[in-house]
């Protein structure tokens, strides 16, 4: 049974406009994924859904109708709110207004290289700051098989809400780290014996003459500062995508999807 909630100053209300901000999601330890086809995708994996708020309007669709019965079998906590409710709820500038709350998952490198059978392939996001970015490469990294990203400390937030909505629901597909500081990635991949290849302009390796047969972690780094010198220095190899053009360099998105897919390439030849 779907409870209906019309009030502004509702406790619950209140606690998911707050998510909205990146303090509260750290501190409560949720997030907002919103619109259908992002719940759809959710819903779809074994990802455990809080709560779910729409609005009547939408829930007349049968498309939306379909995602809505799954959540309430499996569970889940649904809210019916007034369209402006929803909409001081929604981040968008077209909410949808179907939205679902989630709590955080969290887990360790060691966890995430030995979570398969099969030779790691990681995306680490180094000081990248764009949601657009991170999401697409999350999306990429889905897309190409990879074992799970991880995402520096000091990098884009990927539980804020224009993040979530360009990983397309790749977020929900495979694991995810967030906060990890850079000492703490290199001790955990050297440990693991996984090779560390580094994008850099300078000093590199064509990217399609190194090895990506073995578990690897392949780090992208910031729009415009590249990745950090420390993790250069640690780095097993430095990887350069050659320009013919006079483009000064690619977009972050774009390497990473060139770069995995030789990965991909690479590893199907096994």
């Amino acid at each position: 049974m779907s409870e209906l909630i019309s009030s502004p100053a509702n406790k619950l209300i209140k606690e998911v406009a707050s998510l909205k901000q990146k303090k509260y999601r750290d501190n409560l330890g949720m997030f907002i994924a919103e619109g259908l086809r992002t719940v759809e995708e959710c819903a779809a994996s074994d990802w455990p859904v809080q709560l779910c708020i729409y609005t009547e309007a939408v829930a007349t669709r049968e498309r939306t109708r379909r995602v809505l019965d799954r959540l309430t079998a499996a569970q889940c906590r649904m809210v019916i709110v007034p369209e402006a409710i929803y909409n001081k709820l929604s981040d968008t500038e077209q909410p949808q207004g179907i939205m679902v709350v989630l709590k955080k998952r969290q887990t360790t490198i060691t966890q995430l290289i030995t979570s398969n059978n099969k030779e790691s392939l990681i995306v680490v996001l180094d000081g990248i700051q764009d949601p657009g970015n991170a999401g697409t490469i999350i999306r990429t990294a889905d897309a190409a098989g990879c074992t799970g990203v991880i995402i520096l400390k000091g990098a884009v937030d990927i539980y804020a809400g224009k993040t979530v909505r360009a990983t397309m629901g790749s977020l929900f597909h495979l694991p995810v780290i967030e906060g990890i500081p850079p000492e703490e990635l290199i001790a955990g991949l050297k440990s693991a014996n996984v090779n560390i290849f580094a994008t850099s302009l300078q000093k590199s390796d064509i990217y399609y003459q190194v090895d990506f047969k073995r578990s690897t972690a392949i780090i992208l780094g910031n729009e415009g500062q590249g990745v950090c010198q420390e993790l250069i220095d640690k780095a097993d190899a430095c990887l350069t995508i050659p320009l013919v053009g006079q483009a000064e360099s690619l977009n972050v998105a774009v390497a990473a999807g060139i770069i995995l897919y030789e990965a991909v390439r690479q590893r199907a030849t096994l």
